[in-house]
């Protein structure tokens, strides 16, 4: 496992300011697989990047995320979870592999390698598809990833963040507590939540060995950790050099700061004075 750097996160920001002149038009196209289909929103051209949502959460999270980085000269795949849009596939007696399965039929569809973003739980949907089919990954960035080991109830509380059948303010402490840092607004995370989905993911987690994906193979692999995430509360000793780290911010905070989101997401990893399109070409393209 590669570990690149950046040198700062605000660094980032100066990739909005270099649009591309792509066609950043955003379509939905069904993907259709050996057991099923993948609903995939798509829009820019260029490089392929693909972000992959949070356990139980909707690709369209990060509609301004993906515009952002489509304007800069990439294209962007959100392929929904199985059980969520229009994505239909096995939700039972499946493992990581399986979602990557998923992931390797879009980039095979649309063109690889790709560069795939995952989001919490959606950073194990992408070390396995690095480790799976490394033909097809060029690199992989995980955003709020969980340390190896931290606390069970941390589970539960994403659980509960998204049983609607919950008190909204029974959900809204989870949502403080887990994924958001104080001044934050976990309101905006109260809808969007699909428990079949989360449901699937989670025993699919449980069903495959963390040793199988931890690695994301040989790739290289950027993290993007916040300060404030408690999934990462033992990982003190992992933040050396190659972790951008993101004061004040929690696990769902990306879609509170697009722009900075985006722009991080894009950067990789090579340490650069400006972080545009070109010093994206230059470490991964």
């Amino acid at each position: 496992m590669q570990i690149c750097s950046i040198p700062s996160i605000a660094l980032a920001l100066t990739l909005m300011t270099q649009a591309a002149s792509a066609d950043d038009k955003r379509t939905r196209e069904l993907l259709r697989t050996a057991d099923g289909q993948i609903d995939v929103i798509t829009e820019g051209a260029g490089p392929v990047i693909i972000l992959l949502p949070s356990r139980g959460r909707d690709s369209e999270d990060y509609d301004e995320v993906a515009h952002g980085i489509a304007k800069a000269g990439f294209r962007v795949l959100r392929p929904q979870p199985r059980g969520i849009g229009q994505s239909v596939a096995p939700m039972r007696d499946i493992t990581l592999h399986d979602f990557a399965r998923d992931i390797a039929a879009v980039i095979r569809h649309y063109g690889g390698p790709a560069v795939i973003v995952g989001h919490a739980y959606g950073n194990w949907v992408a070390r396995m598809t690095a480790v799976d089919h490394p033909q097809l990954v060029r690199g992989v960035v995980i955003a709020a990833a969980a340390a190896k080991t931290y606390p069970p109830e941390l589970s539960v509380a994403v659980t509960k963040s998204g049983d609607m059948s919950l008190p909204k303010e029974e959900r809204l402490k989870y949502l403080r507590g887990t994924f958001f840092a104080p001044g934050n607004d976990p309101a905006i995370w109260l809808d969007g939540w699909h428990a079949e989905a989360s449901e699937a993911q989670r025993l699919a987690a449980l069903a495959t060995k963390q040793a199988e994906w931890w690695s994301a193979g040989s790739v290289p692999l950027l993290d993007l950790q916040a300060d404030n995430d408690p999934f990462s509360s033992d990982r003190a000793h992992e933040r050396a050099q190659g972790r951008t780290r993101r004061p004040g911010q929690r696990r769902g905070d990306p879609q509170r700061q697009p722009r900075l989101a985006a722009g991080a997401a894009r950067s990789r990893g090579r340490r650069h004075r400006g972080l545009g399109a070109r010093a994206l070409a230059d470490v991964f393209f």
